[in-house]
């Protein structure tokens, strides 16, 4: 029997928390609205990413049910996507090698397709590995 397989990791979105005032944990979760909220009010004045503290393992529970695991590693790619985004790095790895050229010569279309990635790279897994986990007939 195969062991269960994880999409996210409770110590990511708690390293990711470290930096929630700009709403990173909750990107990582899958939640962009209130991860664009916070980017843009500083975790709504540093009062919800302290409440977040303690929200984290909810976030993390609900991911696990939402997201699909599969070859492709939500916790690799949201790495990748963090600290070479701009590069496209993480868009080789997702297997879009054209995108992935595109993002490397044009520093991740300013800084637009980076940010597309943040909102959607959860997605964008969930259909890849989605396509790939074996159907019952």
């Amino acid at each position: 029997m195969d062991a269960p397989r994880f999409t996210h990791n409770l110590v990511i979105g708690y390293a990711a928390w470290l930096f929630g005032f700009i709403g990173a944990h909750r990107f990582y979760y899958g939640r962009p609205i209130s991860g664009t909220i916070y980017f843009f009010t500083l975790g709504l004045c540093f009062i919800g990413w302290i409440v977040d503290l303690f929200l984290i393992p909810a976030m993390d529970r609900e991911a696990e049910t939402r997201f699909i695991p599969g070859p492709i590693d939500y916790n690799v790619a949201w790495l990748l996507l963090v600290f070479l985004g701009l590069f496209g790095i993480h868009r080789f790895y997702l297997g879009k090698v054209g995108t992935g050229f595109l993002y490397l010569f044009t520093c991740g279309l300013c800084g637009v397709g980076y940010i597309y990635d943040m909102w959607t790279l959860n997605d964008q897994i969930t259909l890849i590995n989605g396509n790939t986990v074996p159907r019952l007939n």
